[in-house]
């Protein structure tokens, strides 16, 4: 806010509300990956969850409501496709810690499958949202293979220092809204040397 008759304006800053974003992050991806696909960038889209559906009520002529449904097989990752040529693979992950990423967000078959990825030639790796601090992250998977080996001897976690130290802070634009992508090309271009 300004107050311009005073000799001595005020200025108030504004803070950005960020209140909804943790559950639109996927949202945020989604949209990213809408203008990669309109502007022939990428082809990447977010994977279909395997359910069973097992009970469905009919409160309505024109409305089912799922009432049980189960996971046929665990999901490997959230998102996948192609990117000049190349395979990508990933998963989106937030937290609401300010120091460190939880292993315990991720589980063991996700962190195998992105190590397979990333043996077979793709691009494979993680998208970290700290909610707390509006940061969102790029880890790629052979840091995330690293970081779960390392947790069988202690740490449960990933420290943020680690994780500024050998991942990529992707900053949040208006098209596309997140341009994770750009760090992929650093990936394809140096071989994921920061």
């Amino acid at each position: 806010m300004i107050n311009y008759p005073n000799k001595k304006a005020q200025f108030t800053k504004t803070k950005r509300n960020h209140s909804n974003r943790g559950m639109s992050f996927e949202n945020i991806i989604n949209e990213s990956n809408e203008y990669y696909l309109a502007h022939d960038i990428a082809v990447i889209h977010k994977k279909p969850i395997p359910i069973q559906i097992v009970k469905v009520d009919y409160p309505s002529r024109s409305g089912a409501v799922i009432k049980e449904a189960y996971y046929k097989v665990p999901s490997t990752t959230d998102y996948n496709g192609i990117y000049k040529g190349k395979y990508i693979d990933f998963e989106a992950k937030e937290t609401a810690n300010k120091t460190s990423f939880p292993l315990s967000n991720i589980h063991l078959h996700q962190i195998k499958h992105l190590e397979s990825v990333n043996n077979h030639g793709g691009i494979s790796f993680l998208l970290i949202y700290f909610k707390s601090i509006d940061q969102i992250y790029l880890l790629e998977s052979k840091y995330i293979v690293n970081f779960y080996n390392r947790s069988k001897e202690g740490r449960k976690s990933i420290r943020i220092s680690e994780i500024e130290e050998v991942g990529y802070l992707i900053k949040e634009g208006f098209s596309p809204r997140l341009d994770y992508i750009q760090v992929v090309d650093k990936i394809i271009n140096t071989g994921g040397e920061l």
